[in-house]
């Protein structure tokens, strides 16, 4: 077999060529689909391939039937979310904390901290919901060196928000960096945010950074890929 050959079943091929013309915009919100003869055609493919690959995009929610007329690409595109937002700004969205608590933090999170051997960090757990539906899993690490004994280590929403309080201990957030990685979902990611089958995340590590580029908070936040687009903003100058 050739080297690159895509090796998937045929179902799922089908069904990426559909989702790539979905989220590109080629086949609009609200816009028909062929006929299944028609997709069978296009396809060279049977038609237990093209039910199957309409099957798991119907799951995936970018489609919907509708009884006597056909199959129609959802009506609400992609959910665009600004990089640079906290949250969201429509009224709409809402988190839900999860849990507050003294940890180890991953690896990737210690090193973008610059966390000493075994010192641990205060994290936040969090789930995000549009409409009352998970849509990201979001951790939040602070170095407890100054985290520890603030409402960042205490339980229950802060009023103002976590940069507050980092403004309010001298450390007023001056900027982020961003790393943006795809990859299967673990077990739990797919069952709290109700993840169709083999659909990947997106998983973002969020540093923030305080003055002198000091590190302050490390967020690891994922998303199922099937509902977003991220976009980042930057200014060009001369």
């Amino acid at each position: 077999m050739p080297r690159g050959a895509d090796q998937r079943p045929r179902h799922e091929q089908v069904a990426a060529e559909l989702r790539e013309q979905i989220l590109s915009g080629d086949l609009a919100p609200g816009a028909q689909l062929p006929s299944t003869a028609q997709l069978m055609d296009r396809f060279d493919a049977a038609n237990a391939t093209v039910q199957r690959a309409l099957k798991s995009l119907k799951d995936e929610g970018f489609l919907d039937s509708r009884v006597g007329k056909g199959v129609y690409v959802r009506n609400q595109p992609p959910l665009v979310i600004d990089t640079g937002a906290y949250l969201p700004p429509d009224g709409s969205f809402s988190y839900q904390l999860l849990d507050v608590g003294i940890v180890a933090p991953p690896a990737d999170v210690a090193t973008a901290l610059r966390l000493t051997d075994g010192e641990q960090a205060v994290r936040r757990r969090r789930i995000l919901l549009h409409d009352g539906q998970p849509l990201e899993l979001s951790a939040s690490y602070y170095p407890s060196s100054f985290a520890e004994g603030t409402r960042l280590a205490a339980s229950g929403k802060i009023p103002g928000g976590a940069p507050k309080i980092l403004a309010d201990l001298g450390m007023p957030p001056r900027a982020f960096v961003d790393r943006v990685s795809a990859r299967p979902p673990t077990r739990d990611e797919v069952e709290t945010l109700d993840l169709p089958v083999r659909t990947p995340v997106i998983r973002q590590l969020r540093v923030v950074l305080s003055d002198d580029d000091r590190p302050v908070e490390a967020s690891v936040l994922v998303k199922g890929a099937h509902l977003y687009e991220l976009q980042f903003r930057r200014l060009v100058t001369e």
